[in-house]
């Protein structure tokens, strides 16, 4: 019965932010585009490119922080691959890392998305940022259950070998 209910909870877990998200984006796809024929003052011009360099850096600091986990990876890979121990859990451990890093750096996407988003939303922006959260999300989701998962067989290994 214990195996039940973490099973739906991973369900429910999975649905309730699924649900938020297309809320979401249901109700801003809904205002946008409502104020496209004003006239933009100057200080919503200001704002608009201050808002741009931010987004900006904000992808810079994504494509850096992936740049250099990719770079990592590859380089903790070569020297798992050329030292004499040769184990699979190291192999795995790298993959995990890359893949923190990479919810890393599609956070800073989306908070890209979100300041791009905030300004002066079109229908595209909103679908855009809809995805990547949707994205994030599930690599999210998906990355934890990978862990827990992990850590829990390495738990049963560790009680297996102290056992005998």
């Amino acid at each position: 019965m214990n195996r039940e209910n973490r099973k739906s909870d991973s369900i429910a877990n999975l649905i309730l932010p699924l649900a938020l998200i297309l809320g979401l984006v249901l109700l801003l796809s809904l205002n946008a585009g409502q104020g496209a024929a004003q006239e933009n003052s100057p200080l919503e011009i200001w704002l608009k490119v201050i808002v741009d360099y931010l987004a900006a850096g904000a992808e810079i600091a994504a494509a850096i922080v992936i740049g250099a986990a990719v770079i990592r990876g590859i380089l903790n890979y070569a020297h798992q691959l050329f030292s004499s121990r040769h184990h699979i859990d190291s192999t795995e451990s790298i993959r995990l890392q890359l893949g923190r890093v990479l919810a890393l750096g599609l956070e800073f996407t989306v908070a890209s998305d979100i300041l791009r988003t905030a300004v002066a939303p079109t229908r595209q922006d909103i679908v855009n940022l809809g995805a990547l959260v949707l994205l994030r999300t599930l690599l999210n989701y998906f990355l934890e259950r990978e862990i827990q998962q992990v850590e829990q067989s390495r738990l049963s290994e560790q009680t297996a070998q102290t056992r005998m």
